[in-house]
């Protein structure tokens, strides 16, 4: 896929991403604002290593973790909560202090965490995936204060992408194989959910659906692997509305942030380029970001 076609297919609203933090990570993920501390924290998940650059002041720091690190979550009382390879734990920044909170999955050596999310009541859910990409071998799991694991979605391959509408009634969830983001009704008290629709299909010459993010209207912000840039789609009618460019081609995930909550945080990977590739495109797996004239929709914390 060549950058160029995807400009010219995408006739509408552009935005071009810059360069935030020039960083080599081969699978940059899941970015996090983390208000309190006025920063952006994201993972490099070979590396099992998460990293956080305040803004604006543009202060960087690293942590090593010593585990693939698939998902941050802010939690209530400080700290973070971290999906892992084999298990999710309790993680602060200041002391590196990592207490590991329960196991998942570990039965399946081969399989990780990869994304997920925290919903209205402070519930931790997390994708997971096996890493040759084994096909039906991820799950995706809900997680409460009681620390116990509940399987909620079976035989996904590359649990990615979620979110909830503003009014918590439906939850967004992309499998990535298959070029949808689903729909599911979302009971937020019992944190169910049901059966719904497809929401959004992508087509191939557009890359493939990663992670994603909501903004203030209910439209979906998703990074797509392959395709040069964060789209912006409507789940309510499917259509696509608008493209931020990414000048590098894998796209892994997306966050908003800043004091205005109105800047895009984007991440990027190298995983799966050839040489020639990375000396098209050096920068792959660094920091990017844009400001947008819409804000983002506030993210919960996690109670665990």
């Amino acid at each position: 896929m060549e950058e160029p076609q995807i400009v010219e297919a995408v006739q509408m609203k552009k935005n071009v991403a810059t360069l935030l933090h020039r960083i080599p990570c081969l699978l940059g993920e899941g970015p996090l604002w983390h208000a309190t501390r006025k920063s952006i924290f994201w993972t490099d998940i070979e590396a099992r290593a998460i990293h956080e650059l305040t803004i604006p002041e543009g202060h960087y720091r690293h942590y090593e973790i010593g585990h693939r690190v698939g998902m941050i979550a802010e939690g209530v009382n400080a700290g973070l909560i971290l999906g892992m390879q084999g298990g999710f734990g309790r993680y602060d920044p200041d002391t590196d202090k990592l207490d590991w909170l329960a196991d998942l999955e570990k039965d399946k050596p081969n399989n990780r965490a990869n994304d997920g999310g925290c919903d209205a009541k402070g519930r931790f859910w997390i994708g997971t995936m096996d890493m040759d990409f084994k096909k039906g071998a991820g799950s995706l799991y809900r997680i409460g204060e009681d620390l116990l694991a509940e399987r909620l979605l079976d035989q996904v391959t590359i649990s990615n992408g979620l979110a909830w509408s503003k009014d918590n009634g439906k939850a967004y969830y992309i499998d990535s194989p298959t070029r949808t983001v689903q729909s599911f009704l979302f009971d937020v008290e019992k944190g169910m959910l049901s059966p719904g629709s497809i929401a959004v299909r992508i087509p191939e010459y557009l890359g493939t659906p990663d992670g994603m993010c909501m903004d203030e209207e209910g439209m979906l912000w998703i990074a797509h692997w392959g395709g040069f840039g964060v789209y912006r789609w409507n789940p309510i009618d499917g259509e696509l509305l608008e493209l931020v460019m990414v000048p590098v081609p894998n796209v892994s995930s997306c966050a908003f942030g800043g004091e205005g909550f109105d800047k895009l945080f984007i991440t990027t990977a190298r995983q799966g380029l050839t040489e020639n590739e990375l000396k098209m495109y050096p920068d792959s797996g660094s920091l990017y970001c844009v400001k947008l004239d819409i804000k983002g929709k506030a993210i919960y914390k996690c109670s665990l």
